[in-house]
């Protein structure tokens, strides 16, 4: 890919909605920071059949269906996609569950026992990475990663509660 092409085909810009979230816990918000700084420091974004970029991405919950508003860079709204959020309710199920025992663990277990349930998180993170990119298919062009990134910001949306 050309650096001219690299530069079209990312995100300049990430934000969730914020009367679909509400405030996490410090680790959980931690986490929304981190997953959107390394969203903007890198990633592979881009519209099918469209030759324009970077973009700016809105994410929120309507009516129970996750929405992604894909603006231009100045602001001008090119597209937003709605998806159910049936496919993912397992996942962030499991990835919940999984988490919270990481944080507890974080706090009081061995190395061993904290890189366990670390490897099964990202596993889960993989999966519902997966997910995404399937649900995306001919909607955006994401890599591996910036889906990854991506799901972390669908599951601070969970968080609400």
């Amino acid at each position: 890919m050309s650096s001219t092409t690299k530069e079209r085909c990312r995100l300049v810009a990430v934000t969730l909605d914020e009367a679909s979230i509400g405030r996490g816990n410090p680790d959980q918000e931690h986490e929304r920071a981190i997953a959107i700084y390394d969203i903007l420091e890198e990633n592979s974004f881009s519209l099918p059949n469209y030759d324009g970029g970077p973009y700016a991405l809105r994410i929120s919950l309507i009516e129970k269906k996750l929405c992604f508003e894909i603006s231009s860079q100045d602001g001008a709204h090119l597209v937003s996609h709605h998806l159910s959020l049936t496919p993912f309710r397992k996942v962030i199920r499991d990835y919940e569950m999984i988490c919270e025992s990481y944080y507890q663990a974080i706090r009081s277990a061995s190395p061993a026992q904290i890189e366990a349930i670390d490897m099964g998180r990202r596993g889960l993170h993989n999966e519902a990475a997966e997910i995404l990119r399937q649900r995306l298919d001919g909607k955006l062009d994401v890599d591996f990663d910036t889906a990854r990134r991506l799901f972390t910001l669908i599951f601070a949306l969970h968080w609400k509660g």
